[in-house]
Parts: C-alpha cells; sequence; structure tokens
C-alpha cells in the first residue's frame, strides 16, 4: 500500500510533465509507520519505479528521519 503512494505520484508526476518532485516520510507521522520500514519503502520504490522524473527529494522533519533515509541511500 505504501510503495504504491510513491509509484502513483510518480506516474501523476510524469503525467504532468513534473522533472522534479519533493516526498515527506508519508505514513510515518501520525499514521505510525515504522521510520526505518517507511524509509525502506520509500526509497526501494523511488529506485525500481521507471519513470521521467529527474529528481526526487525527500523532505524530513527530524533527525530520525534523517538518519532513516540516509541509511537507505547509502
Amino acid at each position: 500500500m505504501l510503495a504504491s503512494c510513491y509509484r502513483e505520484s510518480l506516474r501523476v508526476a510524469d503525467e504532468l510533465g513534473a522533472r522534479t518532485v519533493a516526498f515527506p516520510a508519508i505514513s510515518t507521522g501520525i499514521y505510525g509507520w515504522p521510520m526505518e520500514d517507511g524509509a525502506r519503502i520509500a526509497v526501494e520504490s523511488v529506485r525500481v519505479t521507471e519513470t521521467a522524473v529527474e529528481e526526487v527529494r525527500f523532505v524530513l522533519f527530524d533527525e530520525q528521519a534523517y538518519e532513516a533515509f540516509a541509511a537507505q541511500l547509502r
């Protein structure tokens, strides 16, 4: 389900002709998805999704999120 959010967002970005996209750590706040798992799913989903988007940024609001995403990007 979470991976689908990233895939569909990239699909819509392609339809709109967007070259860049910024994502928060979807569902890891009030919805309680574990940050490490959310980071893994986000990064993996963006990596494997075919898209014309040239740049994806993850906009993160605290050190825990930053560390979780940084670990997945190594």
